[in-house]
């Protein structure tokens, strides 16, 4: 047993049945196959559509004449701005929470790639921009600078061109941790939107400058379509539908519980919340329609799997936008966004299930063990805290574990001064590690959330631990 302070534990009982967790485990990693089935199909079609993007170009009839260095600096611009437009538009397809992308990648890691593909995508937009007055240049005999201001002046869509180069500049730039980190969200949110600017103003320089997109051509059919498909996503997914899922619930704040100092519970009422088809772990994006709120989406899990007409969702105060939500009143309308993760049970392979969080962190993890269907002894659960009053839904766990026959231990106090630790300074002295308090962490997913610095910890232990990565399911908060 560890040392940690135990909340409650509960009697073990022998297992259930070695058939009945072998199936369950079958069928776990049968679904993380076809999962992983699904990731890899999209990556595929990722690269077929850029590797697609220059064979259109190269097919073009104009691509055939290429005699002379101008003309090769030239191509090489055009297919490095042919590249860069699919990325993008690959990029708003990632943003746009699409339910296919959510279920089998993830909205986080769809995100997360999204964000990696902002410095590639800008790097080949410059090198397109570059090569191409390079290369028309050469041709002209004139030098980069007078060719610049030539294509500005003589040819109607470059001053938009220019202008789309602009705003990627500014919203790769702003997007970079150590800006991002200086910025108000509200401003970095609404520079951040400026790339859909970016992708509508450089449309016209691509339909009126070039071959490939040529008037009555299979190329501009086909381009024009993925336009559609990448702009239609997000005017779906990012706004239709959840116009149409807020005025089928009609959702309203019913009232705002402090459960601790900066923490509270937005109690919500709506009509048929079940059909919203929240899984435990889950979280939406919500906008409180107030004088003070109605500019700010927040991300958010639910910290109880809804009921037919309840939600709840449990806030700390991280700053200007969350402490508003404390002081929202009762009757607010409430819109939403989702729900999106895949921090639940379906995530599961292995037999055993091991939770642990910290701070608010304890919202996705209480929601996940009440919708999880546990035999005797199956769960885990490690609740940490700074201090006594990061206690946040800790007593509703523990109602939660006795109701699931899971085990649940507490770790309270600050982490060591000077040492890279996710335990409280106590429990690293004693020697408390992954392994001393889960005895099945090898055979367990493991389930973490918290603020992000302490998560990374645990994710290092438990892979030095030997947990392979396919167990691990993370869900991060920014501090």
């Amino acid at each position: 047993m560890t040392s940690t302070i135990e909340l409650h534990t509960t009697v073990r009982l022998p297992p259930a049945p070695a058939p009945r967790i072998e199936v369950a485990t079958r069928l776990r990693r049968r679904d993380r196959r076809r999962r992983n089935a699904a990731v890899d199909a999209l990556a595929i079609i990722v690269w077929v559509s850029a590797a697609l993007a220059a064979a259109l170009y190269l097919a073009s009839p104009g691509a055939h004449i290429l005699s002379g260095g101008a003309a090769f600096v030239t191509a090489a611009g055009i297919v490095a701005g042919l590249v860069a437009t699919d990325l993008v538009l690959v990029m708003i397809v990632l943003a746009a929470r699409v339910p296919l992308i959510d279920r089998v990648f993830g909205t986080d890691r769809a995100i997360a790639v999204h964000r990696s593909l902002g410095k590639p995508v800008l790097y080949l937009i410059l090198v397109h921009g570059l090569l191409i007055t390079i290369g028309y240049g050469l041709s002209d005999r004139t030098n980069p600078v007078a060719e610049t201001i030539s294509l500005f002046t003589t040819l109607p869509d470059m001053p938009l061109a220019y202008l789309s180069l602009g705003l990627f500049v500014a919203v790769v730039v702003t997007s970079l941790v150590a800006v991002r980190r200086r910025l108000p969200y509200e401003a970095w949110h609404v520079i951040h939107l400026l790339s859909y600017a970016a992708v509508a103003v450089a449309l016209p320089h691509q339909l009126s400058v070039g071959s490939v997109l040529a008037s009555g051509t299979w190329q501009r059919v086909y381009w024009i379509a993925l336009y559609v498909l990448a702009l239609g996503a997000i005017v779906v997914y990012r706004f239709l539908l959840p116009i149409l899922v807020t005025f089928q619930h009609r959702i309203r704040v019913v009232a705002v519980e402090p459960i601790a100092p900066g923490v509270v519970s937005i109690h919500l009422s709506g009509r048929d919340l079940t059909r919203l088809g929240v899984q435990g772990g889950q979280y939406g994006v919500w906008r409180f329609w107030t004088t003070g709120t109605w500019w700010h989406a927040h991300p958010v899990s639910f910290s109880a799997v809804p009921s037919e007409n309840h939600a709840r969702i449990t806030v700390r105060d991280l700053g200007a936008g969350s402490r508003r939500l404390s002081r929202i009143r009762a009757g607010a309308f409430v819109s939403l966004e989702g729900p999106y993760g895949l921090f639940t049970a379906k995530a599961r392979t292995a037999p055993y299930l091991t939770l642990i969080a910290s701070g608010i962190g304890i919202t996705p993890i209480r929601s996940l063990l009440e919708d999880s269907v546990l035999r005797e002894g199956e769960a885990t659960v490690l609740l940490r805290g700074s201090d006594p009053d990061q206690r946040y839904l800790w007593n509703e766990v523990a109602d939660l574990a006795t109701v699931t026959r899971s085990e649940i231990f507490a770790m309270i106090g600050p982490r060591p001064s000077g040492a890279d630790a996710w335990q409280s300074a106590e429990d690293w002295n004693r020697g408390v590690t992954l392994t001393s308090t889960f005895p099945h962490l090898l055979e367990s997913d493991l389930y973490i959330c918290g603020p992000q610095p302490w998560t990374d910890l645990v994710v290092r232990d438990a892979r030095l631990a030997g947990v392979p990565e396919h167990q691990i399911h993370q869900e991060r908060f920014s501090s």
